[in-house]
């Protein structure tokens, strides 16, 4: 379901694979104000893994009953999002997966979801009409291509390896890539650079 922006809307604009009835209960009953997942990406910038999460309200435990009720997966992993204008989004994923393989699918996944959450924010701003695509400072060949393989998983020194370039220098063509994009966190600038067709993704 997606619904798009409107600026007079509390809920401007979402889209989610959960089942409709829920997301109407849920934006219905304003349950923004007791989902513990909001309330920790309210504050934090870090992924909240939900199996962290305190259950032990009464309230917090009924939520969470009803949400699996509607089949919203028992694990979850939530990315919060803050964009450079102060626009905020959340990307969730939920699973049904055991503990242990949840926690080995989180570990394996971790560096793509990031990526992903925050492309998704990036589409979302465009298709919404938050955010058009022009207005940012074109990279240089080595910006370019350090953030190219810090997409792919590369690390500082294995990026100054393959390029044959100092770590200090990978660092600083990363540091002004993020600049240029105006991003306030290395995997929005991915995102960014991936959505605007500057690197491939």
């Amino acid at each position: 379901m997606v619904r798009l922006a409107n600026r007079a809307d509390p809920h401007p604009f979402y889209c989610t694979t959960y089942p409709e009835e829920w997301t109407s209960l849920y934006l219905g009953q304003n349950y923004f104000e007791i989902d513990p997942v909001i309330d920790l990406s309210r504050t934090g910038f870090l992924p909240v893994d939900w199996s962290n999460l305190d259950r032990r309200s009464p309230r917090t435990r009924s939520f969470f009953r009803q949400a699996e009720s509607f089949a919203i997966g028992r694990r979850g992993l939530t990315v919060p999002i803050r964009g450079p204008s102060g626009e905020r989004s959340l990307f969730s994923v939920t699973s049904d997966l055991s503990t242990p393989e949840w926690r080995k699918l989180r570990t394996l996944s971790n560096h793509d979801l990031q990526i992903v959450s925050h492309y998704l924010h990036e589409k979302a701003l465009s298709v919404g009409g938050l955010r058009t695509s022009g207005g940012y400072r074109k990279l240089s060949r080595r910006e370019q291509e350090c953030l190219q393989l810090l997409a792919r998983g590369l690390v500082s020194k294995r990026i100054a390896a393959r390029l044959q370039i100092s770590e200090n220098a990978v660092r600083l063509y990363l540091k002004l890539a993020k600049r240029k994009l105006d991003a306030r966190t290395m995997y929005q600038a991915i995102a960014r650079a991936s959505f605007l067709e500057i690197i491939q993704s």
